[in-house]
């Protein structure tokens, strides 16, 4: 009786390896693009922070006699930055009074908040 049974083992011990190495890639991968997109959501509170101060900046400068057609630009103490604009009635907006649109940016991320009057 011949024996042909040499070698399986150190096949199964490659095969059984290669399984767990590509599990393990594959569930680095998903955990890094997760860790990634839950440092984005930061970014984008962050960015909507900085579009609502934006907002109230230019309500401030409405209360003290700023026109339709007014730029606000400003970089907080904490690196996000915001533009805001006064709009007046057009088709970009329906109020009767103005409108303020104000884009906040926190590394990279935009968020953007449009309030009418």
């Amino acid at each position: 009786m011949i024996n042909n049974s040499k070698g399986v083992s150190l096949y199964l011990t490659l095969m059984t390896m290669s399984i767990l190495i590509a599990l393990a890639l594959g569930i680095s991968v998903i955990l890094f693009n997760q860790l990634k997109m839950t440092r984005m959501v930061g970014y984008s509170v962050m960015a909507f922070y900085a579009s609502n101060t934006g907002v109230e900046r230019t309500l401030f400068e409405i209360s003290q006699g700023a026109a339709i057609g007014g730029h606000f630009e400003e970089t907080l103490e904490n690196g996000s930055s915001f533009s805001a604009d006064i709009i007046g009635p057009s088709a970009d907006c329906s109020a009767p009074n103005y409108c303020i649109k104000s884009i906040g940016t926190y590394k990279d991320t935009k968020r953007a908040i449009r309030l009418s009057r």
